[in-house]
């Protein structure tokens, strides 16, 4: 598939999917559960739209201070809402469902509004002179949101129509995001061929750095909180799993930053996030057999 085609036409399908799908999972009262849990709203709140994105900007500092370009790329991934795959792992993590849920919907919702301005922080931090395009905050705020939020009120929609078919069309849906996911991650990796080695050497740490801070991180403050060991996994879960589709399309698109060495961290995280994730869930679910 040309690269160019799949970054204009496959990437925003992949993501309509991906959010489609989400939005098949949620309804109103995922919005209203903010009264129920506020606690653990707030908490889970702050770490994935305030502490992961402060996670991101030091990491990048940190270890690719001389690869600007994969720097942005890791700042963009840690500005993103949790992914869709975070609902399945804290439901096999025997986590707090409705609150994971929740808490993808305010994310997906507030970060709407506060990634193209932030990414235009990282541009003007790693890249300033370069020639790299900044985003038009209004334009790409408009851009983010039909992408991102078009399709899941769509899939509210649905749901609130026929809630069998909902139930049913979720399982092919999240096949279908998984099956695009590979393909973004694929068309991100063979774009870069000539250098992927090298990305991947470098982003590698720096991601799965931000992976295990973001995991521990979103575990253990809500302990300090006396939040139940269902939430602290729910928040553990949902601020190690990013929408690494959604960080590979804004960094891929033609309509967005148009390049793709910039989508590598988000191709690596999305690698490493299910490895972890998958231990992560295996431990938990296997602690609480014990208990």
């Amino acid at each position: 598939m040309d690269s160019n085609i799949f970054a204009s036409v496959g990437l925003p399908l992949a993501l309509f999917i991906v959010m489609f799908g989400l939005g098949l999972t949620l309804t109103l009262n995922d919005f209203k559960r903010v009264v129920l849990f506020p606690k653990a709203i707030i908490i889970g709140s702050l770490t994935q739209l305030v502490l992961l994105p402060i996670l991101g900007f030091s990491i990048a500092a940190l270890l690719l201070k001389d690869s600007p370009e994969l720097a942005i790329g890791l700042i963009i991934l840690s500005m993103c809402p949790g992914g869709p795959t975070s609902n399945l792992l804290t439901h096999l993590g025997n986590g707090d469902t409705a609150l994971c849920i929740t808490l993808t919907a305010i994310s997906s919702t507030v970060k709407v509004f506060t990634i193209p301005i932030m990414i235009n922080i990282a541009i003007q931090q790693y890249m300033p002179n370069t020639g790299q395009a900044q985003l038009q905050v209004a334009g790409s705020i408009i851009k983010i949101f039909v992408i991102m939020i078009v399709p899941a009120v769509l899939g509210m929609f649905v749901k609130a129509k026929s809630e069998t078919f909902a139930q049913k069309a979720q399982k092919p849906v999240k096949i279908l995001s998984a099956i695009f996911l590979v393909l973004v991650i694929l068309v991100a990796v063979l774009k870069e061929r000539a250098h992927i080695a090298e990305y991947f050497m470098i982003a590698g740490p720096a991601a799965l750095l931000l992976n295990l801070a973001g995991m521990t991180l979103g575990f253990y403050l809500p302990k300090i909180f006396n939040l139940p060991t269902s939430q602290q996994i729910t928040i553990s879960i949902e601020t190690s799993i990013q929408n690494g589709t959604l960080a590979i399309a804004i960094a891929s698109s033609p309509l967005m930053l148009n390049n793709t060495t910039i989508a590598i961290p988000a191709a690596v995280y999305s690698l490493i996030m299910f490895v972890t994730g998958g231990v992560f869930v295996y431990f938990v679910s296997k602690r609480k057999a014990n208990a």
